[in-house]
């Protein structure tokens, strides 16, 4: 028997989707590509929620309301975002923590050292890889049917409307449909086509890492595109890219090969200079402004140098750094040019004029007459033992995606199907046209998935989308 509600993807706002639909009443079917022992896509990489809340909530500390979320949203998109799809998650942000426990999800405080974050983001117990497996016990256990190695090659659509989805030889027919199978990041040809060649000769997309599920390879992203003629927003080169160890694994790195000490230290690029303020704002709300910047730079490199007394102040790498007992040392063992490198370094750290150092909050540490400056937590580097970390490009997932609306249907033309809607990755660029800030991405995903569910059992029973987030009163 064909499910009244099919949803392709398996993780977050796959799922979120899936369990809106059958708490609604409805059958669901969900396809996820991966084998189950990957399943959940990159939401298994992930740790926590951003929030919005106006008092303290549980594991939310203080105040962080809608206007600082959307300022925070603002800043890191360059305004390159809809703003009433981007307060609508964020509104969503302060009610779904219930819902998700309902369904298994726990939260934790934030580990000590990131309290600041703690005002911000609620955490997950047991991280991204909890919450996937919360949402699947929840699943098979109200009835949804899943069906593991099942990627979607293609969809039939007639006049804009879902007919059919075929994996492989088999074709599914529902009376509505949800895509949720994330980005393209995976697509290695298709990253270089769209970065292409730079004026130095170079194919940056060939040295980017993979943080993200080797599964999303963008498959359907394309054929909704170039076969249907969706409606697209975004751009194929911006994604949330992440500065992170270059001796990670090609795919399905995550969250353990970020390099968290960039603000700490200085930031070099092959040519031993420096290039942006490293202290710009606290690192969760500009971490992944950093693999764009790398990508950027000769053979898309770069290395992050500290001394001994950013030890203990970050999460420790998985891969220990290069160590040095001298600046000189460390540039050799780095295979960086010593006397650039020297002359580099003792200009920041004749630049610096350090006052009260506190790195949960954006200090009056910072340098003077350098450029590129750094505008807090500058502070010598100076203290052996030293440490160098290699960077590359990391990309999470990808932005270009399907334009949509506050009902999450798939457009065509400007009109918005009845029958086929989008949320996660593959809808993100409505809200990030570029940047990132923690945790938006789980906000977005869960926001649109409860929305995409809601509206896909509707719509399976005749009813028309409802405008607007999911709220517990609904």
């Amino acid at each position: 028997m064909d499910p009244d509600v099919l949803v392709i993807g398996g993780g977050n706002a796959a799922l979120c989707a899936a369990l809106m639909a059958r708490e609604a009443g409805r059958s669901v079917l969900l396809l996820e590509a991966a084998p189950r022992d990957w399943r959940g896509g990159n939401s298994g990489h992930t740790r926590n929620l951003r929030c919005m809340h106006d008092t303290p909530q549980d594991v939310l500390v203080e105040a962080y309301p809608e206007e600082e979320f959307w300022q925070d949203l603002l800043k890191v998109t360059g305004g390159i975002t809809n703003e009433h799809l981007a307060r609508m998650v964020i509104r969503a942000s302060s009610t779904c923590r219930d819902w998700m426990r309902r369904h298994g999800v726990h939260f934790q405080p934030p580990l000590s050292g990131a309290l600041h974050v703690a005002r911000t983001n609620a955490f997950f117990m047991g991280g991204g890889k909890a919450l996937v497996n919360a949402y699947y016990r929840s699943a098979e256990r109200l009835g949804v049917q899943v069906r593991y190695a099942s990627p979607v090659d293609r969809l039939e659509i007639e006049g804009g409307e879902f007919r059919a989805a075929w994996v492989g030889e088999q074709r599914i027919t529902a009376k509505t449909c949800v895509l949720a199978a994330g980005g393209f990041e995976s697509n290695r040809e298709w990253l270089r086509e769209a970065w292409g060649q730079n004026a130095r000769g170079e194919w940056p997309s060939d040295n980017f890492l993979i943080r993200g599920t080797a599964f999303n390879r963008g498959v359907l992203l394309r054929h909704l595109l170039e076969d249907h003629g969706a409606d697209r927003i975004g751009d194929p080169t911006q994604a949330h890219m992440v500065a992170i160890d270059a001796r990670a694994p090609l795919y399905d790195g995550g969250i353990c090969t970020r390099i968290d000490c960039v603000s700490l230290g200085v930031v070099v690029n092959r040519e031993a200079e420096r290039f942006y303020d490293e202290g710009e704002d606290f690192w969760p709300k500009r971490y992944a402004i950093w693999g764009r910047l790398v990508a950027q730079q000769p053979g898309q490199t770069a290395w992050s140098v500290i001394d001994a007394k950013a030890i203990g102040r970050f999460m420790p790498p998985v891969f220990p750094g290069v160590r040095a007992d001298s600046l000189p040392e460390l540039a050799r063992k780095l295979g960086l040019d010593e006397e650039r490198f020297m002359q580099t370094l003792d200009a920041y750290n004749g630049a610096c004029r350090v006052g009260h150092f506190d790195h949960t909050a954006l200090d009056d540490c910072h340098t003077e007459g350098l450029v590129p400056a750094k505008t807090h937590w500058a502070r010598p580097i100076d203290t052996a033992p030293f440490y160098g970390y290699q960077l590359r490009p990391g990309v999470t997932f990808t932005y270009l995606g399907l334009e949509t609306d506050d009902t999450a249907a798939v457009r065509f033309a400007g009109q918005p199907s009845t029958s086929l809607f989008v949320a996660g990755e593959m809808m993100a660029g409505n809200v990030l046209g570029k940047g990132y800030t923690a945790g938006v991405g789980m906000s977005i995903g869960t926001a649109f998935g409860r929305i995409a569910g809601r509206n896909a059992a509707l719509a399976a029973t005749g009813h028309p989308a409802v405008r607007g987030a999911v709220t517990e009163k609904a």
